[in-house]
């Protein structure tokens, strides 16, 4: 059985990334998204496993030490990880797996796992992106001003991605993403074991 691949999404808030990856996940059984691990308590709802993996401080301080997480950070008093044995067993099962996460993040992931597909979500126009932020109704001024301005810093680390997707219309830049995964599949590096055996 082929190998999935790791697929590193990002983009600022309001890029649309996470309707994307949703409808990804509906069109596509052997798709799956990581689920991370938190130090934070469960919020109403949420279920351990599913929404996150709900860990104390001491058994996430341990992983740490053992090297357990693809990447980590601690955010607002609490720890947040991505654990390598769930994405890594998904992979080697055949499954492409989509980890939805911010610049920081992704580019330790990228130390550790260069063979992820890393692809950046961008709306078609910065001032669209401030357009979707507004509209969402959830956030103050002084957030749509904040969320704005650390877009701009985000977008400086484009070339530190494999891909850039322009989210004008979602079934667009979700078919955009399938063709990219599809093509990364058939890559003569990845195809290396295939090419060996061939030959052989």
């Amino acid at each position: 059985m082929a190998e999935g691949l790791l697929v590193v999404v990002s983009g600022p808030s309001g890029c649309g990334k996470g309707t994307i990856c949703k409808e990804l996940l509906k069109r596509n059984k052997d798709m799956s998204i990581s689920i991370s691990a938190t130090t934070r308590k469960p919020r109403k709802g949420e279920v351990d496993g599913e929404n996150y993996f709900f860990l104390t401080e001491e058994i996430f301080k341990s992983m740490i030490n053992k090297n357990e997480f693809l990447e980590y950070a601690h955010v607002h008093g609490n720890f947040y990880g991505t654990p390598k044995k769930f994405v890594l067993e998904k992979i080697e099962n055949g499954e492409n797996v989509f980890l939805e996460i911010d610049v920081q993040g992704a580019l330790q992931i990228k130390e550790i796992y260069p063979d992820g597909v890393f692809i950046f979500i961008l709306p078609p126009s910065m001032e669209e992106l401030k357009n979707r932020i507004i509209k969402r109704g959830t956030e103050s001024e002084d957030d749509i001003k904040r969320r704005y301005k650390n877009a701009f810093e985000e977008v400086k680390y484009i070339k530190k991605y494999d891909y850039l997707v322009i989210n004008d219309k979602v079934i667009e830049a979700v078919e955009k993403i399938e063709s990219i995964i599809s093509a990364e599949k058939c890559s003569v590096d990845r195809q290396s074991k295939l090419i060996n055996k061939i030959l052989s």
